[in-house]
């Protein structure tokens, strides 16, 4: 921690830091909520508008209400992580819990390695968002990424493996369903409409698939 009675060192967008000295000047600034650090440049966005918050609110709702019916995983908002030599903190996640065999682990007050899925809310942060941020996550780890492009009205979701990265689209119903995570499942028209209930029903018709009873015992079984 900082003397009192020296001022932090100041934390500015486009900076070159480490790691470490990019969270030691963070932990100087407690008045500072969001700022990242991806591939060694700080990135600091814009104050949050009621748009992005509306659906970063509903996005998280939509991943919370997965973990409540499914044990050994967990939803997170706005963590930072841990994530090679960078510092990213995207706007939700769902990773699948380290008793349960998930790929990422925890380190003192930071998530370490990549969650499963991560999440975005593109308003005006599109490029970063779709470039560096999504090279970061797929060098990283991460197996899914989705965006909620609020601007364009539309849900980019790639996967990443071992072939590279390619988009994931809804099938003849307009239903997004996760590889990662079955009976993960998006009804993006209804989520971009507010439609709380749309987005309900749609989940809650991929938690009751034999996908997710599946899964969910698996990672039952691999906790014990």
């Amino acid at each position: 921690m900082s003397s009192p009675n020296i001022a932090a060192p100041p934390l500015l967008p486009g900076q070159k830091l480490t790691r470490e000295e990019f969270l030691r000047r963070w932990d100087a600034l407690p008045e500072l909520k969001r700022a990242e650090l991806v591939d060694g440049l700080v990135y600091m966005p814009s104050p949050v508008t009621n748009i992005h918050a509306r659906f970063d609110t509903l996005l998280i709702w939509w991943l919370t209400s997965y973990e409540e019916k499914t044990p050994g995983v967990a939803a997170g908002n706005a963590a930072t992580w841990l994530m090679l030599d960078s510092a990213p903190q995207p706007d939700g996640h769902l990773r699948i819990l380290p008793a349960s065999g998930g790929q990422s682990q925890d380190e003192g007050r930071f998530h370490r390695g990549a969650p499963e899925l991560a999440v975005e809310v593109s308003f005006s942060s599109g490029g970063y968002d779709r470039g560096p941020k999504s090279s970061l996550y797929q060098r990283a780890g991460v197996q899914e990424y989705l965006v909620l492009a609020v601007d364009q009205g539309e849900v980019l979701w790639r996967r990443f493996d071992e072939n590279g990265m390619r988009q994931l689209t809804p099938g003849h119903d307009g239903v997004y369903r996760s590889e990662c995570f079955p009976g993960l499942w998006l009804n993006s028209q209804a989520l971009l409409a507010g439609n709380l209930r749309g987005v309900r029903e749609t989940l809650d018709l991929g938690l009751a698939s034999e996908e997710h009873a599946r899964f969910a015992k698996s990672l039952i079984d691999s906790s014990r």
